[in-house]
């Protein structure tokens, strides 16, 4: 489950924590001269798209990945950078016939402002009143070493169709597209897709190799081709690693973090203990109301025991009376009585194992599922829409916490030692009623035993 929630097949991963934007920096504004676009009848068209690191990320240098492969216990090691795609399209009134627009570029063909979500549009048109019409769309972009697959994001996806990246895709406009966003956004393998205003040749599509079918971005591309369309030459925004063995995940994380002591070490155990969402919610519910569910089950089915022995004493009374008055003891008739009842409560353990395994093979067969979702922070998200408030908002620090849906196949397991448990209540639960049970028959007075009789 937890491979599925992580979103990537590795066992550490190293970042920067997000710092604070520059003052008065808006990496995500468009800027819009007085020569972009193409203009008609005193409509401006406008098409741009620009690429820029995720606000929620902060970028390093990539020789912080030599560090890390000669750090001993380093199996392998790749890094990546988490870039969001802005595409503004739409069309804008001239200057004169709108004076001050309602857009994000800069420049003669608007002025500044907050454009709306994604996917939504300005209305009004370019009718002279001043309105506009345009929209403003975001996805997630990766760029990563298209050699590092054994590490890393794409090492815990399946291949939907075409193909994933290679070594010889490095400097290339070759794109890999997560499968779900492919199909919302009407793409294929062999298509074409715009990133930071570089057509990219699709070819192929990925799924998340988990129950979900979202993966860790909408879209992967070369990093070398990442960094260049994004300014951010020789730089990186997460490092995945994975350790020589599993046994040794927390020293390979202490000496990462020692090598590196501005960076963020995380490991699988640290992120499983920021899960949260529904299954986490129903797997502590569950737990809890199971076992007190148990406990009452099991004091209903001793008391019940109880109460089915005492009754048996009383249509006894006259074979105890009786034996009383040929000299039974009263330590023998509990011993006899309690036998009894540890007989029955052998037999009905047995009868209980075989319903209970039965019921077992029946559940493992059917095989029910639990559905539910878990967030936790890691590197990029499938987001496939815009973020709310659109570029000049603030609404893209979302895309830096990963969401995903799991389902999990709920199996009854059985073992010999819940089996040995089975019949040791059984036989306490005989003990206890044969024990109350022989108490009551030991009481019983021959001359009472008599009366009744007549």
């Amino acid at each position: 489950m937890l491979q599925s929630v992580y979103g990537v097949g590795t066992d550490i991963t190293i970042s920067q924590a997000a710092t604070a934007p520059t003052a008065g920096a808006n990496p995500g504004q468009f800027a819009f001269g007085s020569g972009s676009g193409t203009t008609s009848g005193g409509t401006t068209t406008l098409n741009q798209s620009t690429l820029t690191i995720t606000r929620t990320e902060t970028v390093f240098d990539a020789t912080a990945l030599d560090t890390v492969k000669a750090t001993s216990g380093v199996s392998a090691a790749t890094g990546t950078l988490s870039l969001t795609n802005l595409t503004f399209n739409g069309q804008l009134p001239s200057q004169s016939q709108s004076g001050t627009g309602t857009g994000t570029g800069t420049g003669t063909e608007g002025g500044s402002g907050s454009a709306p979500a994604a996917g939504s549009a300005a209305t009004g048109g370019a009718d002279g009143a001043g309105g506009s019409s345009f929209d403003v769309n975001n996805f997630t972009v990766l760029g990563l070493d298209p050699s590092g697959a054994s590490v890393g994001p794409l090492s815990a996806v399946t291949l939907a169709s075409g193909r994933l990246l290679t070594a010889a895709d490095v400097g290339t406009d070759n794109a890999v597209l997560d499968s779900s966003y492919a199909t919302s956004a009407s793409l294929a393998t062999g298509g074409t897709i715009d990133i930071g205003g570089t057509t990219f040749t699709i070819v192929g599509t990925v799924s998340s190799s988990g129950s979900d079918s979202v993966t860790a971005s909408n879209v992967y591309i070369p990093l070398d081709v990442a960094q260049t369309l994004s300014s951010n030459a020789g730089k990186i925004s997460n490092i995945y690693v994975t350790a020589a063995s599993s046994s040794s995940v927390d020293q390979v994380a202490s000496a990462l973090q020692t090598a590196l002591p501005t960076a963020t070490v995380s490991t699988q155990a640290d992120l499983a203990s920021t899960v949260s969402g529904s299954l986490s919610t129903a797997s502590s519910l569950v737990s809890n109301l199971g076992t007190w569910l148990s406990v009452l089950v099991l004091a209903a089915a001793f008391l019940i025991a109880i109460l089915f022995t005492i009754s048996g004493v009383t249509r006894r009374t006259r074979e105890f009376g009786t034996l009383k008055a040929v000299g039974w003891s009263n330590r023998r008739i509990v011993s006899q009585v309690a036998g009894e009842s540890v007989v029955q409560g052998l037999i009905g353990g047995a009868i209980g194992i075989v319903v209970g395994l039965i019921g077992i093979i029946v559940v493992n067969i059917v095989a029910p599922t639990l559905s539910g979702s878990a967030s936790a922070t890691a590197a990029g998200t499938a987001s496939g829409g815009g973020a709310a408030g659109g570029p000049g908002g603030g609404g893209f620090g979302a895309a830096a916490r990963a969401v995903a849906s799991t389902t999990v196949t709920l199996q009854a397991p059985v073992t010999f030692s819940i089996i040995l448990i089975a019949v040791g209540l059984a036989v306490l639960g005989g003990l206890l009623a044969g024990a109350i049970g022989g108490w009551r028959a030991a009481r019983l007075r021959p001359a009472e035993a008599l009366r009744s009789v007549g």
